[in-house]
């Protein structure tokens, strides 16, 4: 499999791929190159109604020309907390953020949320992630806004009267939690809507199949929430047979 940078002959492939209505596996299939690449190669120039080849090479090329800039020849860039490197943890932070826009999330919040989950701590103040993403304490505020609205992040008072945005082992089951309150809600409102349109009826039979399908879905977020976070809080060695089950 090859490695490296995408040509601008992959990048107009990638685009060919795109008008012709491929998925980003199957495009990545033909150039034999992870599907994550192609992924984080569209979404981080424009998405997939507005990819354009030459765009997305020139600004590669000039995003290239930067990182030589402020690294001048001949030196290294020394190695991050607990040796990591810092070309690869930027590297994954990207793609990490590009499959996040790919489920759905915006891009500041995708930024916000990869920001945060890759740190040891699992926190950063506003003026930490200002400083890391190079954005406006507005973007940073209104992706917060939206990560709490989903379950994804919660705040903190910090040193003085800073907040602290977090991530931590419970987020990921509050957010599952929320999604299945929202797929509750939604079969209520269509169990509603069978009354209203006569059960019985083309219309109100769909609708039931909505309530029936959504129902079904809700309660199986939940329970597996709920046993998957009984499962990875239990002591070590106790949830092995546990884990098996889910």
């Amino acid at each position: 499999m090859p490695g490296g940078r995408l040509t601008q002959q992959e990048r107009q492939q990638i685009a060919l791929g795109l008008a012709d209505g491929l998925a980003y596996a199957e495009i990545a299939r033909r150039l034999d190159r992870p599907t994550s690449t192609v992924t984080r190669e569209v979404m981080r120039n424009g998405g997939p109604t507005d990819y354009r080849a030459d765009l997305a090479h020139r600004a590669t090329e000039r995003r290239a020309h930067r990182r030589r800039q402020t690294a001048p020849r001949g030196t290294e860039a020394p190695l991050a907390a607990h040796g990591r490197d810092p070309e690869a943890v930027r590297e994954y932070e990207e793609t990490l953020t590009t499959v996040m826009m790919a489920s759905g999330m915006t891009t500041m919040p995708a930024r916000v949320m990869a920001s945060l989950t890759l740190t040891d701590t699992g926190s950063l103040t506003a003026a930490e992630l200002v400083e890391h993403l190079k954005v406006s304490p507005a973007s940073v505020s209104k992706a917060i806004a939206f990560l709490e609205s989903q379950g994804l992040a919660r705040r903190e008072q910090g040193e003085g009267r800073r907040e602290r945005y977090i991530v931590d082992d419970d987020i990921w089951y509050q957010s599952m939690m929320a999604s299945a309150r929202s797929t509750a809600r939604m079969v209520e409102i269509a169990r509603q809507g069978v009354g209203v349109l006569v059960p019985g009826t083309p219309a109100a039979t769909r609708l039931e199949n909505v309530a029936r399908f959504l129902d079904f879905v809700s309660e199986s977020i939940a329970r597996a929430a709920e046993q998957a976070r009984e499962v990875l809080h239990s002591k070590p060695g106790a949830a092995s047979t546990d884990e098996r089950q889910l």
